[in-house]
């Protein structure tokens, strides 16, 4: 396959940590301004995937090519952040940077390219304040910021969502939108069918292998979501648009599909 116009391209891309491939022949090709979600559940590779974009996961199989010079941010799962650390909004952002500098404080650039990042996000003013005092949507923006720090072309954000309340989720979201919308790619992970599906123009579903991938209304069918999940699904409409349901957990688990990217 030809690279040109990709950030990244995973080509059959095999790889693990034991004896069982956590991804197996996975394929994938991240272009400028990419929005990608992807989905499936625990133990379905997915932060493996990210892992293998960023460099950090050597593949068994097959070969992934990143552009020349490629700057990536990337976004841990929240839970996995030691609350306790005692450090605060700025230290956890400095902590991004990969020049010459390791001194404890930052340079006047450097103090103003944070400054400008938190403004961007909504973060004005938290600076000084301990990370563990912020809100979850508060402390998800933090780690976004770090990201961003060093002006990445590709974001890898895992589970961004997880852990927050509706409103929070729709401003993560709506944020990661208008960063995309300035031409950022983004590749993240969720099992937030809901979120995803609302607000995501791509998808890759994901189980060890990649069971489909498109807009959400190509990809999001009852095979393809049985197929990922191990769960019969059905597609229905509701108000005029179409919805899936878990047929297991209910009207509870409706995921509403937008129509755009059909």
């Amino acid at each position: 396959m030809s690279t040109v116009d990709s950030l990244v391209r995973l080509e059959r891309v095999t790889c693990g940590y034991g004896e069982a491939p956590a991804l197996v022949n996975a394929s994938l090709d991240v272009r400028p301004g990419a929005f990608i979600g992807v989905v499936g559940p625990s133990g379905s590779g997915k932060t493996t995937l990210l892992r293998c974009i960023l460099g950090s996961v050597r593949p068994l199989a097959g070969s992934v090519w990143r552009a020349p010079s490629l700057r990536t941010g990337y976004v841990p799962q929240v839970e996995t952040v030691d609350w306790n650390f005692p450090v605060t909004v700025a230290e956890t952002v400095l902590m991004a940077r990969t020049g010459g500098r390791r001194l404890p404080w930052p340079s006047a650039a450097e103090r103003r390219e944070i400054d400008a990042v938190l403004e961007r996000l909504g973060l004005a003013g938290l600076a000084k304040r301990h990370i563990r005092e912020l809100s979850g949507g508060q402390q998800q923006r933090v780690f976004l910021a770090r990201a961003l720090v060093g002006r990445p072309q590709i974001v890898l954000l895992d589970e961004p969502t997880a852990g927050v309340d509706v409103r929070t989720r729709h401003d993560v979201l709506h944020l990661l939108g208008d960063l995309n919308g300035d031409g950022l790619a983004i590749v993240l992970t969720t099992h937030d069918l809901n979120g995803i599906a609302a607000h995501l123009p791509h998808l890759v579903c994901l189980n060890c292998e990649v069971i489909g991938e498109g807009s959400p209304r190509r990809v999001l069918t009852p095979e393809i979501l049985e197929r990922t999940y191990g769960a019969p699904m059905e597609i229905l409409e509701h108000g005029g648009m179409p919805v899936v349901v878990d047929r297991h957990g209910g009207v509870d688990n409706v995921v509403r599909l937008r129509r755009e990217g059909a």
